[in-house]
């Protein structure tokens, strides 16, 4: 009986690749069910084997409680301190029994428990060699289609679930198909794991090229950015650590060899491959190929481009439903507008006809200098708010008496257009009672709402200390405006 005990442990841990004492809980376990039938009673027992000559031995158990509910699996603590004045509660006092023969019964219970035990422990193992190969591609047979999924059987003795979600449009898979994708999720659940796999998804792309093109693999050639429309098309860009390798040749291949290899794995999708640059310009200019770029305004404000091209090549810039300028867009991580040179110049010049009417509502600015003001980008009230005198009189060509004037008009306006534009989502404002405290001028407006400062609310609690930093005024002028402020809104004094 030993003997076989330890066989059947020796045999199933060669042949299951699972560790020998996963083996001999789930023989422990089986002989605890096996105890049990023959007692007959809903008892507690634990059987102990001896790992070195295959002997067992069985205990029932009582467990240690105040009140006892269940009398076959519980003692009062009176009760069992009786032989052990140590035993305290939540404890197990244990009796050694008769053990269960090792007969045709036994064995056939214990035959079942190592079974689902192997099934667990095997399943455990797959799941952990799974998890090493995240993010890599895998190979499997289509073995279940439904509506939503398809099942791929992996090796390993693995199933994967591909989603109708994660394949690409119009493909369709029938059984015994092998098919390529990309285990992008574990899911472990409380009895079981899934192996969730993709093939949409832009790291699939990219191990495909690294299998195809082995100075990817070498790091040789580095993938920088993907950009996917599954199915249909893919921009990719690359650069390399090696100057005497041409990284687009490298990835497209000889007559278009490793490049049609990847095409034809995804369902024909096309993949456009363009060189990546650390200039924005410059990779824009790259991301839009096959287009011709006339050229390119980058607003860093707003975080869009502008991008001119010929009329002949405007539907190819942007291409079927946009695609060509929104692969671009997200290779570049920017906002991209494709245009002609005619819509343009039409764009440019209403911009510049509504800034130049907003400066001279407010600013009384005319034409001439507004002229020079759009010649060194001042295209914003706010620019020529915080625009510093030195850089002023550069502008002006150094005339100080037209420095004066136009101050003169930003001074006297500035108030008035923080006012009109309170309505404004995207524009900071001051409160009309802070504009109007006693001792309140624009200089000073200035520089409260360099500080975030738009209301009395907002300045009654400041302390001096906070607006210690405010040039050319004196430490009482500014002493004076905070308490003001604090009588109005918190004693309301006025």
């Amino acid at each position: 009986m030993r003997n076989n005990i330890l066989t059947v442990i020796e045999s199933v841990s060669n042949e299951k690749s699972i560790s020998k004492k996963i083996i001999f809980k789930a023989l422990e376990k089986a002989l605890c069910s096996a105890t049990k039938k023959k007692i007959k009673k809903d008892v507690n027992v634990r059987v102990v084997i001896n790992k070195k000559n295959g002997s067992f031995k069985t205990y029932r158990r009582w467990l240690v409680v105040k009140n006892v509910l269940q009398p076959t699996k519980e003692i009062t603590l009176e009760a069992a301190q009786y032989d052990n004045i140590n035993i305290q509660l939540n404890d197990y006092i244990e009796e050694k029994i008769k053990s269960v023969m090792f007969d045709r019964i036994t064995t056939q219970t214990a035959k079942q428990v190592i079974i689902q035990k192997v099934r667990e422990a095997e399943k455990k193992i797959i799941i952990k060699n799974f998890k090493k190969r995240k993010g890599e591609i895998v190979i499997g047979v289509v073995k279940k289609i439904n509506r939503d999924f398809i099942i791929l059987d992996l090796d390993d003795r693995a199933e994967g679930i591909l989603l109708k979600d994660e394949m690409l449009p119009r493909e369709n898979f029938r059984l015994g198909d092998r098919v390529k994708s990309i285990l992008f999720c574990i899911r472990s659940e409380k009895n079981n794991s899934q192996l969730l796999l993709s093939r949409t998804r832009s790291e699939m792309l990219i191990e495909l090229f690294k299998i195809e093109v082995p100075e990817i693999n070498e790091g040789m050639i580095e993938i920088k950015e993907v950009a996917r429309d599954p199915g249909s098309r893919s921009k990719i860009a690359v650069k390399t650590n090696d100057k005497k390798i041409d990284p687009v040749g490298a990835c497209v291949g000889i007559r278009g060899s490793r490049v049609q290899a990847v095409s034809n794995e995804l369902f024909g999708e096309r993949i456009d491959i363009v060189l990546w640059n650390k200039n924005l310009s410059q990779l824009v200019i790259n991301s839009m190929a096959p287009a011709e770029v006339l050229s390119i305004i980058i607003n860093k404000k707003k975080k869009f481009i502008d991008i001119t091209v010929d009329l002949k090549n405007l539907a190819q810039a942007i291409g079927r439903n946009g695609q060509n300028v929104k692969l671009a867009s997200i290779l570049s991580k920017w906002e991209l507008n494709v245009m002609t040179v005619e819509e343009l110049k039409k764009k440019k010049n209403k911009e510049k006809k509504d800034v130049y009417k907003l400066f001279n509502k407010y600013f009384k600015i005319n034409k001439k200098i507004f002229k020079i003001f759009y010649k060194n980008n001042i295209t914003s009230i706010k620019e020529l708010f915080f625009i510093s005198d030195k850089k002023f009189l550069k502008i002006l060509n150094y005339k100080e008496n037209l420095l004066k004037k136009i101050k003169k008009n930003i001074g006297k306006y500035r108030s008035k257009f923080l006012l009109k534009n309170k309505k404004s989502k995207n524009k900071i404002f001051l409160n009309k009672s802070l504009l109007n405290l006693k001792g309140m001028n624009d200089i000073l407006a200035l520089e409260l709402f360099k500080k975030k400062i738009f209301t009395l609310e907002e300045l009654s609690n400041q302390s001096l200390d906070d607006l210690i930093d405010i040039k050319f005024f004196e430490k009482k002028l500014i002493g004076k405006l905070i308490m003001s402020a604090r009588n109005i809104c918190w004693f309301k004094k006025k």
